[in-house]
């Protein structure tokens, strides 16, 4: 049998600090620079009669990098109401509490947002065929999301 003396570059091919510095590397511009924390503005709502008005509804949408439209038309499916965009506010016809629409919005970005595999909000939505994925822009992931 043969012994080998091994030079110390080739011990360091497999160095922890040397392989996280090559695989930040490869990570996209945005990510690598996401210093942020991600953060939601909660949702101002106002009950005005038989109507909810939820003041800030295009901030929460544009904080969540989400197309208003696929926010509303989610939260009117999942209380069951009809309602539309006026301006930068959300109108829904019924009495309902700031709670329940923030617990939907919650349930929204987990299900249209977060990536379920790293956790990252640096996500968007694509169309292949008949089929929706949401599209992690940290991991790559691809995981299919229900169509609205």
């Amino acid at each position: 049998m043969e012994v080998r003396k091994v030079s110390e570059k080739e011990v360091d091919f497999y160095d922890f600090e040397g392989l996280l510095e090559k695989a930040y590397g490869e990570l996209p511009e945005n990510v690598r620079h996401h210093d942020s924390r991600f953060e939601v503005p909660a949702a101002v709502v106002t009950i005005a009669g038989s109507r909810t008005i939820i003041e800030n509804f295009v901030d929460v949408a544009e904080a969540m990098n989400r197309d208003p439209n696929h926010l509303l038309k989610f939260i009117l499916r999942e209380v069951g109401t009809a309602g539309a965009l006026e301006g930068r506010r959300a109108i829904l016809q019924g009495r309902f509490t700031p709670y329940l629409i923030g617990n939907k919005m919650k349930r929204y970005l987990k299900e249209y947002v977060i990536c379920p595999v790293c956790g990252s909000p640096d996500t968007k939505i694509i169309k292949r065929g008949r089929f929706h994925f949401l599209k992690c822009e940290a991991c790559g992931a691809e995981t299919p999301i229900q169509h609205l």
